[in-house]
Parts: structure tokens; sequence; C-alpha cells
């Protein structure tokens, strides 16, 4: 039986060069009038068309590569930067094992609802033009079958055009709220095959995402009318946008409502926690003082609040007494194979528009109006009270980082389990970053980068404070920083172990009546001691550590902080003790 024919990219390399087109050029065209930044990605043969198209045919300059050393990274360093910009960037994975690395930071970029363009690859589905062994064990049928229940859409399109059209479709689909991510898997021999013919791409500016929507009339007279007669109203503000404006707006809002606001860990920052209608200390699960807010109000406004069904199961405990309003479009990707949903909450109105969309629209309909507020405002934030003798703790390192920042803007991209929102002050809409979304380890180092690459060249810091044990997954992900000349700030508040898991392991010892002295048995991080600033090092970053005492960390971070504002990124292990926050029922720093 004679052999298939071979592959046009297995044919000699040309002697000069020539006006010949490949169909990955096309595709390089297109993700190049994306106008994105930049692609993430960890080299892989599955989309070395690609790859060429890139470099030899765009010149590695519309946009450029960033080189990443793991799928997983390239994902979340996508998601880190759109995090802080709502701008998606694209990042391209290796075949299916590359999309098997990336897939725990692509949840993580579902759950957490952040825009992000991912592009995979596979070896030839005409199973005639794959290579021996490597084209076959990197060839899959369905390749997105692996992620397709936390995508908002996926492709494998089999021609140049449809491939085209797919990557404006995946574009358009992730910009649309609610934003998630989405994933086209790229055949090897459409990248690879030579076009012998002209290839329209689709009209970009002919195929943009929908406006956001609005509350219809009826929608929004109802509203108002409900917000007018309460007395003790709540806003829970969720997932909002990174403006300014927008920002502004919510103050507006909340002063003419005389509303309490509340705020949550884990979605980034929405209100200033300094307000004095900003009732109770943000955390990522309910405190006490947020709880009696809630289970006091007369009516409950939800902007797009996550897990709105547990925080009013957790304020009530039983039928819920108050008139609830959600505000949303989330359930337009709720499916039934992952519970991100959370549990169903009830409504009394549920109005399915963009949160920001409807608070501008409120502000509009409710002009000239000015209520009292009801609840007494939290008291001061812990970061500006006196600050006690005692053993380092995550709450400590956070007033020395904030007076050492003296001032300066800063970008909190990242923050432990044990952080607590008294801890900082959030003024600006860029104070906090909120969390990965999906609740794992390991991507912290990754989306820190992200956030660190969207800020360069402003007057903010970059700043994540990650657990050891998220730093130790991911450590490998901030080399690309040292590589493209990032500045950034990681401080590791590291406790030494997976210590949310010894919580975890002492209550239930605790429940069964045996001995919680030996939760630390395969949690500790220690014997020996990683070195974490000998990591950072390593990679050609500025390593700084262990530090275990105040004078030695204001010191620290002085000189990490000016050395960032030079231009460095900087690795800073502080060895913190164990315990208890009020942020949170299930443990500490991880």
């Amino acid at each position: 039986m004679p052999h298939p024919t071979p592959h046009v990219f297995d044919a000699p390399l040309p002697s000069a060069e020539s006006d010949r087109r490949w169909g990955s050029d096309a595709i390089a065209e297109l993700i190049r009038d994306l106008d994105i930044p930049f692609i993430a990605l960890t080299p892989g043969a599955s989309f070395r068309g690609l790859h060429d198209s890139l470099v030899n045919h765009l010149g590695n300059a519309n946009p450029p590569m960033r080189i990443v050393l793991h799928e997983e990274h390239a994902v979340a360093i996508a998601h880190g930067y759109a995090k802080l910009t709502g701008k998606p960037v694209a990042a391209v994975v290796h075949s299916n094992v590359g999309l098997m690395h990336a897939s725990m930071a692509i949840f993580d970029a579902w759950a957490d609802r952040v825009p992000v363009l991912v592009l995979g690859a596979t070896g030839p589905l005409d199973a005639a033009r794959r290579r021996p062994w490597i084209d076959w064990i990197h060839t899959s049928q369905d390749q997105a079958a692996m992620i397709r229940h936390y995508v908002k859409w996926d492709a494998q399109p089999t021609s140049v055009p449809a491939t085209l059209e797919a990557i404006a479709r995946a574009w358009r689909t992730i910009q649309t709220v609610p934003h998630g991510p989405a994933y086209v898997c790229l055949d090897a021999e459409v990248q690879e095959s030579e076009l012998r013919a002209a290839v329209t791409p689709p009209d970009l500016a002919r195929h943009q995402p929908p406006a956001s929507p609005v509350a219809a009339p009826a929608d929004l007279a109802r509203l108002v009318d409900a917000l007018k007669g309460a007395s003790r109203p709540v806003i829970l503000m969720g997932r909002m946008g990174r403006s300014e404006q927008g920002w502004q707006a919510r103050i507006a809002l909340a002063e003419a409502l005389g509303a309490a606001v509340l705020t949550d860990l884990k979605a980034a920052a929405s209100f200033p926690n300094e307000h004095p209608q900003h009732a109770a200390a943000a955390g990522t699960f309910l405190g006490n003082d947020a709880k009696h807010v809630i289970a006091g109000a007369d009516v409950i406004l939800s902007l797009d609040w996550v897990d709105l069904g547990g925080t009013l199961k957790h304020a009530f405990d039983g039928p819920v007494t108050s008139t609830v309003i959600q505000v949303s479009v989330d359930h337009h990707i709720h499916n039934g194979w992952s519970m991100d949903h959370q549990g169903l909450p009830v409504a009394d109105q549920f109005i399915a528009c963009d949160p920001d969309a409807i608070v501008a629209q409120l502000n509009e309909a409710l002009d000239g109006t000015r209520k009292p507020a009801w609840a007494a405002p939290q008291p001061p934030l812990a970061i500006h009270g006196p600050m006690q003798e005692g053993p380092m703790t995550v709450q400590r390192l956070a007033h020395h980082l904030w007076q050492a920042l003296d001032g300066r803007p800063a970008a909190l991209a990242r923050t432990p389990l044990s952080w607590n929102g008294d801890f900082w002050p959030v003024r600006h809409p860029l104070d906090y970053l909120g969390t990965d979304g999906g609740g794992g380890v390991g991507s912290g180092p990754g989306m820190a980068v992200g956030a660190a690459m969207a800020l360069q060249g402003s007057d903010r810091l970059a700043v994540s404070l990650l657990g050891d044990g998220d730093y130790l997954m991911g450590v490998n992900a901030l080399w690309t920083a040292a590589k493209y000349r990032v500045p950034g700030l990681v401080i590791v508040c590291n406790n030494r172990s997976f210590f949310n898991d010894e919580v975890h392991q002492e209550r239930v010892a605790r429940q069964r009546e045996r001995e919680a002295a030996n939760k630390w048995i395969g949690q500790r991080l220690d014997d020996p001691a990683p070195d974490l600033a000998a990591l950072a090092r390593a990679q050609g970053l500025v390593g700084i550590g262990p530090v275990q005492d105040d004078a030695a960390l204001r010191s620290a971070l002085d000189s990490a902080i000016e050395q960032v504002r030079q231009g460095a990124f900087v690795v800073v292990d502080v060895h913190v003790a164990t315990g208890y926050s009020p942020s949170m029922t299930s443990g500490l720093t991880r």
C-alpha cells in the first residue's frame, strides 16, 4: 500500500522567502485584528504553524507572544490581566495534553466570570495525514469535551474559513455578559496547509458584542417603588465593573437610598469600605455583623452577588422575611455539571440585566432622592488602629505593608484565605481584585503576573499576598515576569503548611473524639523547609527572606517597594503564625 501523501508542512523548506501563504497566516492576521495586548503560551508542536505565522509573518509584534512555563499559568496570566483591565487576552495551549494542564485555570476563569480566549490545537483530524505515534496521541476527536462544562462556547473547525469564523464568534462570546472563557481548537493540517485562494476574514466591526442588557421600564418602575418605600434597604454589591464612573455611580445610589452596603472578598472591589454606609467588613464567608445587617433589612437589592442563596440562608436561619430583588444575567450560563451557580435564592423580583447598567438607571430615576442612612457604620478598619505586640500575623503584615506603601496606589491582585476585609482600605475599583473564582490552589503566581503586566508603566503597584502552598504550586509562573521585565511584588504569607487542611483535620478529629494534635501530619511544608526566596532568585527575580519580626519586615518591604519602583519583580517570604480569621469558617492561609 502506498504511503499517504506527505503533509504540505513536511515539504522541504524553501531556499528563499516567497509570497506563499498558509492557513495559519490567515489565522494570525485575524488574531492581530482582535487588538489583543499579548498571547501567553507554552510552546507546542500542535500549533507550530500558528507560531511560525506569529513570528515570521507578523514579526511577533502585534500581538507579541509571552512565553510561559506551564499551560495553567498561561491561562492564569490572561485571567489576572483581564480581571484588572476587563480586556481579554489570548492563551494558547498545546493539544490535548496542554489543555489538561490548563483545565484548572480555565475553570477558575469560568467561575470568576472573566473573559479569556483560549486557543488550542490538535493533530490532523484526517487520520491519513498523521505522523506515526505523536500525532495520534496528541489528536482528539472532540478535544473540548474535557472542558465543555466550564467554557461559554467551543469549536474544533476543519477549514480556514471555519476557523476564522470560530475565533470571531469566540471573541464576541467571551465579551458578552456574563463573561467567561471560550475555546477554539486549531487543526494542525488547517494551520499548515498552503492557501490556494484568497480567504476573506470576518469583518470584526460587524461582529461586536451586544450592549449590556438594561432593565425594562416596567421592571425598573417596580424596583424604584420598592426602594423608595424601603426604610432599611441593603445593597449587596457583587460582581461589578472596574470603571471609576461605575464606582461613583454605586456610591451615589447608596447615598440616595440611605442603604447599608455589603461587599464580598470573593469579588473584586465594588464599593469603598471606609464609606459610612459600608456596614460590615467584607469576608469570604458571611460574618456576624453582616448577618445582622441582612436580617434587619426590609428590602435587599442583590447586584450579581456571589452565592445569594447561601448568604440568605446563613443570615435568616429560616424563612427570608425581607423583600429580595436579584439583578443578574448569570443564570444564562448555569449548567447541570458545575455547581458554581450555588443554591437557588428566593427573589421577589428577578431582573435579568447588567448590574452596572441598572445602577445608572436607578440613579436617573431617583434623581433628587436623599434618604438618611439607617444602619450604624462599621468600626474603623483594623489598619488604622494601634498595632499591639504579638506574633507575625497576616493582619500585622498588612499593617506594615500599608505603612511601607506610604500612600502609593496599589492593586491587591490576590490575598490569602486568612485575609479579612477590614485589613485594608478599599478606595478605588483597582484596590482589590478578589479571588481566583474556582477556590483551588496554584493560580496565585500566574494571576499576580497577569495583573502586573496590566499595570506595567502605570503608577499603581501590583501586589499579591499568597499562601506558601499557592506559591510553591505555581512558582514558575513568576519566570515570565522576569523574562519580560515586569515589575511587581509578591509577599508569601508563609505558615509552612497547607494550614486550611489542618483546620479541617482538627474539626474531623474532634467530631470523632480522636487526637486533634495529629492534624499537621501530611500537611506541613517543612523538614526540609523550602527556600521560597531562593526559588525566586533562581528565576531571575529578587528574593528576600525569610522575614520573621517587625523590624526586619518593615526593612524588607521598604527595600522591596523601592526595587519594584525601579522595575524589579520582588518576592518577600514572611513567616506568619497560624490561627483563625473572622473572615472564614474553614481555616487559614494555604
